[in-house]
């Protein structure tokens, strides 16, 4: 039996973006708070395996290929030699001192953390198997779950040091001579990118006939052009069929209109097929709680679940699996928790692809105004009419903004290029503002810089754009 370890007002399963933020909100708001974690700190699979180490060694990548490019502009620099050891104990720093801060914030706010797996006894008790302590069981009034997510595999892979999933593929263990990176999504182009820039030849299979799927493609299009050019071999509309491993390598047969022969060697093969998320709770057929079609934990607009005591944010609870959707998920639910009138209703979610350059997106897009038969006007603002862009020498950029040809509101806002992921924070704000093409385009942004480019997107849409003509249509 487990022992005693007492209650708490607020139990959060799962020291993610969306539990810590949770946890933390609770705290402030006056609540006791325990938070509960398989890790030894908070911080999640975000921190620990995702959004943080992958945006470190995409850094890394960008400096080279800057060191690289920079020949262009008569700096030379000698080739760069690579220490993978100190480049992963640098990514493992970067880790460290944000999971450590969130540790000392937690104890700041006298929120209690128990480093275990959790199981559901009922309604309002949960079991915590701790790594040092035993089993402790923990009455509670609430229950937050946010368990997040893990990477999808592919069924009838052989069990192979080889394929690696984007957990793996992180740990940075070796820079392999090839690469095959199945799945042209946000994942796999961002750890195929950081491969590359190590001096990997990489190359990605896409079953669809487009890379990001889901996003606009004029968006894409400007990535694809880059990713042609340092990626070995882009094959679209093809899928993997068979996968063997060899004294050499994984050999993958395909099937599709790159098949070219069907067969080829890798030394080693990331998957990237997506994430499932982790709701498969012990003791969670004890409650309530449901789940839909694709395991995903059924919430109302508060994050609350079919048990009036349980709720559920982030990847647990339904897509778009995000870090910053978890985050404010997370709020809402303890602010519903306190009796606050809340809900969940955000205009706009901004999605960012890290890669070279980078995509992100608000709000509603052009697939999707097409596929609602829903009349738009769209401005766009090409990079290479940018005076930053192109003292960057990375004129390989747009800012589009979607616009309701009636009441001239932002509905959303797409960019590719460099830092496209800072800047479409402009764009959310926008579209949760309900702010009109007009307050954009009044909006003074300073100059030079890539800012300006959301500015004249608008200016496009009345045909008044200073650094490019484009006449309004009637």
């Amino acid at each position: 039996m487990p022992d005693e370890a007492g209650t708490t007002q607020l139990a959060v399963i799962g020291g993610g973006p969306g539990g810590y933020a949770a946890a933390f909100l609770a705290a402030d708001l006056g609540l006791k708070v325990t938070l509960i974690d398989e890790q030894a700190q908070p911080g999640g699979v975000c921190l620990y395996r995702g959004c943080i180490p992958s945006k470190a060694l995409l850094h890394a990548a960008r400096v080279l290929t800057e060191a690289r490019e920079a020949s262009r502009w008569g700096i030379e620099f000698q080739p760069p030699r690579v220490d993978v050891d100190r480049l992963r104990a640098w990514k493992q720093e970067v880790v460290g001192k944000l999971t450590g801060g969130l540790a000392q914030i937690a104890k700041q706010r006298q929120v209690e953390y128990i480093r275990g797996r959790a199981s559901l006894l009922d309604a309002r008790t949960l079991s915590v198997a701790t790594h040092d302590s035993g089993d402790k069981r923990l009455g509670f009034e609430y229950a937050i779950l946010a368990t997040g997510s893990f990477p999808a595999m592919l069924p009838g892979l052989p069990q192979s040091m080889r394929i690696l999933d984007s957990t793996s593929a992180l740990d940075l263990s070796s820079v392999p001579k090839t690469l095959l990176v199945v799945g042209g999504g946000y994942i796999g182009l961002e750890l195929g990118t950081v491969y590359a820039a190590l001096g990997t030849e990489v190359s990605v299979v896409e079953m669809l006939d487009g890379l990001l799927p889901g996003a606009d493609r004029d968006l894409v299009a400007q990535l694809a052009k880059r990713i042609e050019k340092i990626f070995h071999k882009v094959m679209l509309s093809t899928k993997v069929a068979e996968m063997k491993e060899g004294k050499s390598g994984i050999t993958v047969k395909f099937e599709g209109a790159s098949a070219e022969g069907g067969e080829q060697v890798y030394e080693k093969v990331l998957v990237s097929v997506g994430r499932k998320p982790n709701s498969a709770i012990p003791g969670l057929e004890k409650t309530r709680v449901q789940k839909d079609a694709k395991a995903f934990i059924r919430i109302d607009a508060q994050r609350r679940t079919a048990e009036p005591t349980i709720y559920a944010v982030g990847d647990v609870a339904g897509e778009p699996m995000l870090a910053h959707k978890a985050s404010h998920e997370g709020r809402t639910a303890v602010e519903a928790i306190a009796g606050h009138k809340v809900a969940f209703e955000p205009r706009a979610i901004p999605a960012v692809v890290f890669t070279d350059p980078e995509v992100a997106w608000c709000g509603l897009t052009e697939t999707e105004a097409a596929r609602e038969n829903r009349p738009v006007k769209v401005a766009r603002f090409p990079w290479a009419a940018s005076g930053r862009a192109v003292t960057l020498d990375r004129s390989d950029g747009v800012t589009k903004l979607v616009i309701d040809p009636e009441t001239e509101r932002v509905l959303g806002v797409g960019i590719t290029g460099v830092g496209a992921g800072d800047l479409i924070a402009e764009g959310v704000l926008a579209v949760e503002m309900a702010a009109l093409a007009s307050d954009v385009a009044l909006t003074i942004h300073p100059h030079p810089t890539l800012s300006e480019t959301v500015m004249e997107a608008a200016e496009v849409f009345y045909g008044q754009a200073t650094d490019i003509y484009r006449p309004k249509k009637s």
